[in-house]
């Protein structure tokens, strides 16, 4: 499945970018919805990830975006693997109540780390609570993309991409080796992460090799 990453600040955008796909992930974080909105976002019957990353708002204002978003309807929520106990655990409590998948995730904006490194992270992943393990790396070689992608041969529920240049062959290999879904923007321009590519490029190449 083809996650779009979206990031409009008109809710009358988002709602209309619903009809495109199947799944999206509302970046809370690069937007300023109300209590309102989110609750109208969340509640229209699409499958939607909840990301609120950290920088623009404090932890209880993304805890607070992150809950109601769930109790609204979102079918998954993301929460970095690196944030405190207390943070994850009051996100995933309301999650397990609302039917809601968690995703634990590991950004990495500089490098990619070596593979032992990647799978113990992967495995903190799972033991805080993960549903599914997010790995996202900036892979400035092809080799940091095969590292990336080396990660499905021993692991399920994942979904592990490589950021930049170099890491765009990832964003699709990884639903050919198991990913649940992988990320796209909508279009070229309204990207939320760097090598991103859009719907239709992967629609492309998906529909080339079928």
């Amino acid at each position: 499945m083809i996650c779009i990453s979206i990031c409009e600040v008109s809710v009358k955008k988002i709602l209309a970018s619903f009809k495109k796909a199947e799944m999206f992930e509302i970046r809370l974080d690069m937007m300023n919805l109300t209590p309102e909105e989110i609750q109208t976002v969340f509640s229209q019957p699409v499958k939607l990830i909840a990301t609120c990353r950290q920088g623009n708002f404090s932890d209880d204002e993304r805890k607070q975006k992150l809950i109601l978003a769930i109790q609204s309807g979102a079918a998954y929520v993301d929460i970095e693997v690196e944030v405190d106990n207390d943070f994850k655990k009051s996100i995933m409590y309301t999650a397990k109540k609302h039917n809601c998948k968690v995703i634990i995730s590991y950004h990495n904006y500089k490098s990619t780390p070596s593979v032992p490194v990647l799978k113990n992270i992967i495995e903190n992943c799972f033991s805080s609570g993960a549903d599914i393990a997010k790995i996202a790396c900036l892979a400035e070689t092809k080799q940091d993309a095969a590292k990336i992608l080396s990660l499905y041969a021993s692991q399920k529920n994942l979904v592990s991409i490589g950021m930049g240049q170099a890491g765009k062959i990832t964003r699709l290999a990884s639903l050919l080796l198991g990913a649940p879904f992988t990320f796209a923007s909508l279009e070229e321009g309204k990207e939320t992460a760097p090598g991103q590519i859009t719907l239709k490029q992967i629609k492309t190449i998906l529909d080339i090799l079928k």
